[in-house]
């Protein structure tokens, strides 16, 4: 189930206020036409977003919990489903960006429409209706923030893809004063550990039951894989070496043409690539971002690696996991920072900055059971075909983040921020 300790009314009000707003404070670099592109199926336009979140917070607790809610609009239950299916029929995915109406304009009203009635409700709920309430609001905030984060990767693919490439935001990260640690790994020994969530707080139901796993010794590496490190591979002809690639990965590089991380253009002799704040030079000490699985997985062969298992990622961040000091949404860059040396770190960068695919499928704890319900869809369903990713991006809200957190992917994407670290036996 969702593991949820219901806060204070007023300080879960405040909570779901804030996400609300943050949402609204990310469109506005946004032209009114920027809102409504699509550039393919896996990314949905930004007004898409700023509805369905809010028709989360319609469906799944105003309808059943509110006395006397009415509909903003009958109609918007169709376009703002995603993926729902016992909440009813839904446009299709590919057309999301069709839908010239509602205008943005009315979306922001039916945001303010569903926020107040949220407000209003979470104020005057009884005891009884407040138990129900309280945890799916919470998960309707971390819900959001989650769109928060495929806003930003959405809209970086869209502006990518736009022959002005559009900059998004004007503030560009500089590099922190320092070298980039050499790259070493840590050694983790051989035995019984126990992974998934635990304790108070949120967790979605797909961290948990806790249980307990079996861990041949191993070691994993201190830091991510660097561009520069990956522009080596590159150069030794990576993309050209069908022995380093899984066949589907192959076929996927084949099919598609890759010949480096998505957004990366070769100018004269040197990589630059497409980021929120424009064309940048590629800085070969920030971690490797923008690549999928298959392109992971064949540079840790090259390597002499491998990638690691989401258990063993989920150990080894056990000895450093630092919210505080990681590159999250909130820092306003929406780009990646170099780890640099630190005289009381054994593994950097373990929170934010990149996403890091493991070499674990997705798949269901020990005992997992989907809940009840439409909220029986929001993961279970989607526990097939699908890698693990753990840690959060620079695009990723910072309150929204946990060491058990599983991200998922089909293995081809790219357009998340997502790099990986490398891994070996003993």
């Amino acid at each position: 189930m969702f593991v949820t300790v219901a806060p204070h009314r007023e300080k879960l009000s405040s909570h779901f206020l804030q996400v609300r707003a943050t949402t609204e404070a990310l469109c506005k670099p946004l032209e009114i036409e920027d809102h409504l592109l699509q550039p393919m199926e896996d990314a949905s336009p930004a007004k898409w977003h700023l509805g369905h979140t809010t028709w989360f917070f319609e469906v799944v607790i105003l309808q059943p919990y509110k006395p006397g809610y009415r509909l903003f609009h009958e109609r918007y239950s169709y376009v703002f489903n995603s993926y729902y299916n016992t909440l009813g029929e839904r446009i299709a995915r590919p057309r999301r960006g069709l839908l010239s109406r509602p205008t943005l304009e009315e979306v922001h009203a039916y945001r303010r429409y569903v926020t107040e009635a949220m407000q209003e409700l979470l104020e005057s709920a009884d005891e009884d209706t407040w138990a129900q309430v309280a945890p799916r609001t919470i998960v309707g905030i971390h819900h959001e923030q989650q769109h928060q984060e495929l806003f930003l990767t959405d809209i970086k693919y869209a502006f990518a893809v736009e022959p002005f490439h559009p900059v998004y935001a004007e503030s560009t990260p500089e590099p922190p004063p320092g070298d980039v640690p050499d790259l070493e790994f840590l050694t983790f020994d051989e035995g019984i550990y126990e992974i998934g969530f635990a304790g108070d707080g949120f967790a979605y139901d797909n961290e948990g039951p806790r249980h307990r796993t079996y861990l041949q010794a191993f070691r994993l590496a201190n830091r991510p894989v660097t561009a520069g490190e990956y522009m080596a591979f590159i150069e030794d002809g990576g993309y050209c070496n069908p022995l380093l690639w899984l066949s589907d990965g192959w076929d996927t590089v084949q099919h598609e043409d890759w010949e480096a991380p998505l957004y990366w253009v070769k100018r004269d002799d040197d990589w630059w690539h497409f980021t929120l704040s424009g064309m940048r030079p590629v800085d070969p000490e920030e971690p490797v971002c923008h690549i999928s699985f298959y392109e992971a997985d064949a540079f840790a062969r090259w390597a002499g690696k491998r990638l690691p298992t989401e258990a063993e990622w989920e150990v080894a961040s056990r000895v450093q996991f630092d919210v505080h000091r990681g590159n999250f949404q909130e820092s306003g860059y929406f780009h990646l920072i170099p780890p640099r040396k630190a005289p009381d770190t054994l593994l950097y960068q373990m929170a934010g900055n990149v996403w890091e695919w493991t070499g674990s499928a997705y798949r269901p704890y020990p005992g997992y059971q989907a809940l009840p319900g439409p909220l029986g869809e929001y993961n279970g369903k989607f526990m097939i075909n699908q890698m693990v990713l753990r840690g959060g991006s620079c695009a990723t809200p910072r309150g929204h983040i946990r060491p058990t957190y599983r991200n998922f992917f089909h293995p081809d994407k790219r357009w998340q921020f997502t790099g990986f670290r490398l891994a070996d036996d003993l």
